[in-house]
């Protein structure tokens, strides 16, 4: 790189890491800007300071003098930047600046011989340096009355002073003259300055008037300085974009482009435009954007320029991709769409379906029943009337899957209409014995009750209820061997019942929990194996608790049996929306104060 495009950098790179130092509570541009030139006033001074005593030091000053003085002006100098950047408040650091730069000011014109040496004329500095600050008249006032007071400190230091009064000298020339040199590239960039061409002032008049971010980056990519409009539209602070930490967030498939732009910038075009994605952070407040594209990223459009004629660096324009975020809204938009009427079309679907075969399944049940009862002349081969029972027996079956299945898809979608009423919750119980102890018997297990006194009534859906306790000691009888038990139970706590359904079944292990309510879902083992089932049972009873609102847990162990509770309010539901009814989750736990090492999965 040549040596006058690297001299041509080095404001903007000095401006970049003032920008990071810049306390993140600073929103405002013109805030930012003050205190990015005071840190990097208060940061270069020692050394001015430190060349001015050096110079001096053949006036009279000694050694030991000038190395205290060296190290007082960048430890005080230095204390106040890092103070400044930790805390964001300068108000009460630039007159503690202002006041160490006139005592400062006042020793070194009475070390170099007094008002008639050159040093004398860096009483210019003091009111330019806090107008460039503060960009205010009221800053350059101040500056004015700091150096009118290092003048009038200047014969006090000179009387204390054991060095001061000096022969001045011609090298003292080189101190103003130094100071002076520094104002030709601070004046480039200075964006009231009449021939402003840097391109961090051009950056910040570009902020001002579009909506986006303005990046200066180097040939090979690096970011020198971002704008405070990183703040807003990135959800960043700009010096998070710094080196490659803009690169690092541009999505990966999008990177080749970003790089083959910057390579045409680098060959000599004018400008580039690239269509990429940027991950913004997760906590944005940009949530429906957020929602457009995987894993926090949004698209955005970015434009290249090359700032000057022959120069390496190149300002980069981010701005929102309107467009591609558009398309994005509209595809979504169709997806939604698409899956609404997916989910119609299936509700009609097994609907059509359910009344279809519901009818003919009636009819089998009907006529096979008839025939059972041999009311039209006994069976001649004994097989004749097994084979009946069987056909009938298979036509219940599939009319309960029926059943089960519009009841699963209506509390899905909402339409599952429940109807509460008062009712003695032991009546329901005494319902769900009656229709499963001859199922209990065939396998010889026992079915019990244990209902406290204080159940008493619940005002709930009286088919709804009886449909969960069928459900669940349907369950229970299944997956319980030959000779076990079978409980239903319930009491009452504070304003809910509590009922469960506990048998010395087979139980369940760890890794099946996650499946367990999912329609069409069984549980394979080689016990399961041996029973028919669609795996809906647990579902229904899950979205019908969820119509109640309610909550269910399940408390199981591989080989000892499985429990499930069931709570529910006594006055009823209070209106949980319908849409919500049967969408739960159910996270296993420990159950707690088990000490077989039981799983709890609650929903």
């Amino acid at each position: 790189m040549p040596i006058k495009a690297r001299y041509a950098e080095l404001p903007g790179a000095i401006a970049a890491g003032c920008e990071r130092m810049v306390h993140p509570s600073l929103l405002g541009q013109s805030d930012r800007e003050r205190q990015r030139r005071f840190i990097g006033v208060m940061l270069s001074a020692p050394f001015f300071a430190a060349g001015a005593a050096v110079t001096l030091v053949t006036s009279g000053m000694g050694a030991a003098v000038t190395i205290a003085a060296i190290f007082a002006a960048f430890g005080l100098c230095w204390f106040v930047a890092l103070l400044v950047a930790a805390t964001g408040r300068m108000a009460a650091a630039a007159p503690i600046a202002l006041v160490m730069a006139s005592v400062a000011l006042g020793g070194i014109i009475a070390a170099a011989g007094g008002l008639s040496s050159p040093v004398a004329m860096l009483a210019v500095a003091l009111p330019f340096e806090a107008w460039w600050i503060g960009a205010t008249r009221r800053a350059a006032l101040f500056g004015a009355v700091a150096a009118i007071a290092a003048i009038a400190l200047q014969p006090l230091a000179a009387a204390f002073l054991p060095f001061a009064g000096a022969q001045i000298a011609a090298w003292h020339w080189l101190v103003p003259l130094a100071w002076a040199l520094t104002l030709v590239p601070r004046m480039s960039a200075f964006p009231d300055s009449a021939g402003a061409a840097d391109a961090v002032g051009s950056g910040d008049r570009l902020e001002d008037i579009i909506d986006a971010v303005v990046l200066r980056v180097a040939r090979h990519g690096e970011v020198l300085d971002a704008s405070a409009r990183a703040r807003t539209l990135l959800k960043l602070p700009p010096e998070l974009l710094s080196g490659t930490g803009f690169f690092d967030r541009v999505h990966l498939s999008d990177r080749v482009s970003y790089l083959s732009a910057l390579a045409d910038m680098r060959d000599g075009a004018l400008s580039r435009h690239v269509e990429l994605r940027v991950r913004l952070p997760q906590n944005g407040n940009g949530q429906n954007d957020n929602r457009l594209t995987a894993d926090n990223y949004r698209p955005f459009l970015l434009e290249l320029a090359r700032g000057e004629e022959q120069s390496d660096v190149f300002t980069l324009v981010l701005r929102e991709n309107d467009e591609t975020a558009a398309r994005l809204r509209e595809d979504l938009a169709q997806a939604n769409e698409a899956a609404a009427a997916a989910e119609v079309a299936k509700g009609r679907f097994l609907a059509v379906v359910s009344h279809e075969l519901r009818t003919p399944l009636n009819a089998i049940i009907g006529f096979s029943d008839m025939l059972l009862h041999e009311m039209f002349g006994a069976f001649k081969d004994p097989r004749q009337k097994e084979y009946v029972g069987l056909v009938r027996d298979s036509g219940q079956h599939l009319l309960a899957v029926v059943t089960s299945i519009l009841d699963v898809s209506r509390i899905e979608s909402g339409a599952y209409a429940t109807e509460p009423e008062p009712f003695r919750f032991m009546e329901a119980v005494e319902m769900c014995q009656s229709m499963m102890r001859l199922q209990a018997q065939a396998k010889n297990i026992d079915l019990q009750t244990q209902i406290a006194p204080d159940a008493g009534d619940i005002n709930a859906d009286r088919r709804a209820v009886q449909q969960i306790l069928i459900n669940l000691v349907s369950n229970a009888i299944k997956f319980t061997p030959d000779g076990g038990d079978v409980v239903v139970g319930a009491k009452r706590i504070g304003s809910r019942l509590h009922f469960w359904v506990r048998d010395t079944g087979i139980g369940i292990a760890e890794e099946d929990f996650a499946n367990l309510g999912k329609p069409f879902t069984q549980i394979q083992n080689d016990y399961t194996r041996r029973f028919e089932g669609t795996g809906l049972g647990l579902s229904l009873v899950k979205g019908l608790v969820a119509l109640h609102e309610g909550t269910m847990s399940i408390e199981s162990m591989p080989g000892e049996g499985t429990t499930v509770t069931i709570s529910l309010p006594v006055n009823g539901p209070k209106g949980r929306p319908a849409n919500q009814a049967g969408v739960l989750t159910m996270p296993v736990t420990r159950a707690k104060g088990d000490r077989n090492g039981s799983l709890r999965k609650t929903a």
